[in-house]
């Protein structure tokens, strides 16, 4: 199976799962950690892209980074907002911020469904003229982005060791304890989505000076592979520190990456791909839990052959 993975195909794989993975980590806060459905996850990718998109057409490539997690920082208030303040149900507030932002991703994008940016400087195009080296300028793409993803990675475990980062952790576990130790369910809840959608934005501006496109539907699906890296990236790493876990997210969503590759290079039609997408999140979902219940059937069986001597 190696031959699948060679040459320019394997790095573009690579490249797609760092920059996915910045979704699936976002996943891991929501999902993981706060045991939260985040379902604005498709429109806030779209809306990073169209941010970052309309700020690098601008002439800002490299501000259209952070202008693009302040607008999913945004998105991810409105969520939490409408969760902790107006009771509304965690999936519920999702479809209501993911359809609102339909419109706005739409009127980021100068009122028109896609945005080109073919002829504008990205972080990508500025960072290919760095060297002239023959190996850089087939890997300076794959370097920005794993260095961008390990930042990130570092972040997350340094700010989740905090008092706040952990406050955050708790709350996903047992959010009546939390209360009881004084911290407001609700901040940390709203902290949590707000770092959750700003990583979700980050990885539709990076997407949009990747491709040098933006449309209105790039972010169609985008919780199914998120779910599905996460999935895998939990099976890889299922315990160990902050940092070990992240990054075992980020090897799902390259693995993801390197089987949609191999889906690919037997001709499978695109629109088979969710439900590969489906099937990959169950087989993650379900191979854990065979396992557990297999050990736990041994043990079980084991100790009925010691009472039996």
């Amino acid at each position: 199976m190696l031959q699948f993975f060679t040459g320019s195909q394997f790095t573009t794989s690579m490249e797609l799962g760092l920059l996915y993975g910045l979704v699936a980590l976002a996943l891991y806060i929501s999902f993981g950690l706060l045991k939260i459905a985040d379902l604005s996850t498709d429109g806030c990718f779209t809306l990073g892209c169209a941010v970052g998109a309309s700020m690098t057409v601008a002439g800002h490539p490299f501000l259209a980074l952070p202008a693009a997690m302040a607008a999913g920082i945004l998105s991810g208030y409105v969520t939490a907002f409408l969760q902790t303040r107006l009771g509304v149900e965690s999936i519920l507030a999702g479809i209501i911020v993911n359809t609102g932002l339909y419109t706005i991703n739409f009127l980021a994008m100068g009122s028109s469904s896609n945005l080109n940016i073919f002829g504008s400087d990205t972080i990508f195009s500025l960072a290919k003229g760095v060297s002239s080296a023959g190996w850089y300028r087939k890997l300076f793409t794959l370097i920005i982005l794993l260095c961008i993803v390990l930042v990130i990675c570092f972040i997350l475990h340094w700010f989740l060791n905090t008092t706040l980062g952990l406050s955050i952790r708790a709350t996903g576990d047992n959010e009546n304890m939390v209360r009881a130790s004084s911290v407001n369910p609700a901040f940390t809840i709203t902290v949590g989505l707000c770092i959750s959608s700003a990583l979700t934005a980050l990885s539709g501006a990076l997407l949009a000076q990747y491709q040098k496109s933006c449309d209105i539907n790039f972010g169609t699906g985008q919780v199914t592979i998120a779910l599905a890296s996460l999935m895998i990236g939990e099976t890889l790493v299922r315990r160990g520190s902050i940092f070990k876990r992240t990054i075992g997210v980020i090897l799902g969503s390259c693995l993801y990456r390197l089987i949609v590759a191999i889906a690919m290079k037997f001709n499978m039609p695109a629109e088979f791909l969710k439900l590969a997408s489906a099937l990959i999140v169950t087989a993650a979902i379900v191979i854990p839990y065979i396992k557990d219940k297999a050990a736990f059937y041994r043990r079980r069986m084991s100790r009925g052959n010691l009472a039996g001597k």
